[in-house]
């Protein structure tokens, strides 16, 4: 391991995933190894780490397919009736402990061999969904802070391939926002190969939807936000056309046929009105489904409409690489709604799951 600038103490912290369940399975230790790297991986002092619905969904264990209730739902406890087995978003089962965290914004402070020494000091962000440690066969892939260790620590350490150096003027906490929901709603608006032409956000004040309608807007869409009518106008600032409140009858508001793209996050009881606003030949994307993922297809629908569906999670390599030239070019520009210390993480996943806010929750580790 190559070590350039200062010593990297032998212990850290971290908050430590030790099961699935309520937020008392989080815990918060000063005394958890600091990792090192590997060939070709890189160790990171991290500074910002974003709050995502994925680390809250693998902690409550929502992904088990025995759970079909929203993700609010197991806030308190998590759920009782998970199959362990596949409480995780890959369909595996989690490996305790585990330190969650799918945002990472840092410095590189040591390479593993095999990497230039040279990129110790780089300001960096972690690409959220891993192919190195996956093989790099289709559709393969590891969530950071999910199948490997990930950003609630003081150190972390990625494959230096998927860690990208970032010239910019931000802050580290509007950095640590970018990774998980920024690539994910740029991969959804990528696979529904959205252009200037209508799109719908679903769940528009959250980190993927606030990022998803200034990814629309960057394509030249016209987009149409749902969320509710409390955070109307901070998300108007985003540059949408028009947006409607969630528990508005959708087909009233706009008429069948009328959106070209869907990009959904919600999913629930109401997502088959999703459908029936797409016009003939539209695309369909969903990579979240907080309201409930259990849903009533009519396939009619489906088929007659020629409608395209994307399921998204895996991401090709451009899409993360694009977002990086976005941020360098300073074409985007995230919504952080607060910075808290890593020790708040049950205190700050609770303010995630009221969605009082709009944009991103961001955690700071204290100073190594």
């Amino acid at each position: 391991m190559a070590n350039v600038g200062r010593a990297v103490p032998s212990q850290m912290t971290a908050v430590l995933l030790t099961g699935h369940g309520g937020p008392d399975v989080l815990k918060l230790r000063d005394d958890v190894p600091t990792p090192e790297p590997g060939p070709g991986e890189v160790l990171i002092e991290v500074s910002a780490a974003g709050v995502n619905n994925t680390d809250i969904n693998t902690r409550i264990g929502w992904y088990s397919k025995k759970v079909s209730a929203a993700t609010g739902e197991g806030r308190a406890r998590g759920f009782d009736d998970i199959d362990r087995d596949d409480a995780t978003w890959s369909g595996g089962p989690m490996a305790f402990p585990r330190i969650q965290g799918a945002d990472c914004c840092g410095r590189i402070v040591a390479v593993g061999s095999g990497v230039d020494a040279g990129r110790v000091g780089e300001r960096v962000i972690v690409k959220t969904m891993l192919r190195s440690y996956a093989g790099g066969g289709p559709y393969e892939c590891w969530t950071f802070g999910s199948e490997c260790d990930g950003a609630f620590a003081q150190f972390t350490k990625a494959p230096a391939l998927e860690t990208f150096c970032v010239r910019c003027d931000w802050t580290d906490a509007e950095l640590a926002s970018i990774p998980c929901s920024w690539s994910t709603a740029e991969n959804m608006l990528h696979r529904a190969a959205a252009g200037a032409e209508r799109v719908l956000v679903t769940g528009a004040s959250g980190g993927v939807g606030s990022a998803a309608v200034q990814l629309a807007r960057r394509r030249g869409a016209e987009v149409i936000a749902v969320a509710a009518q409390a955070k109307a106008e901070d998300i108007r600032r985003l540059g949408v056309h028009r947006v409607i409140d969630r528990n508005a009858d959708l087909l009233s508001e706009l008429g069948p046929d009328s959106v070209d793209v869907v990009i959904d996050l919600v999913a629930g009881r109401t997502w088959p009105a999703l459908l029936d606003l797409l016009r003939r030949g539209g695309r369909y994307a969903v990579a979240g489904a907080i309201a409930g993922p259990v849903v009533e297809l009519d396939l009619r629908t489906l088929y007659l409409k020629d409608l395209s569906f994307f399921g998204c999670t895996f991401q090709e390599d451009i899409v993360f690489e694009n977002l990086v030239r976005y941020i360098e070019r300073g074409e985007i520009r995230p919504v952080v709604s607060g910075v808290f210390p890593l020790a708040r993480i049950t205190d700050v996943q609770e303010m995630f799951l009221a969605k009082s806010f709009i944009g991103k929750l961001v955690l700071e580790p204290p100073p190594s």
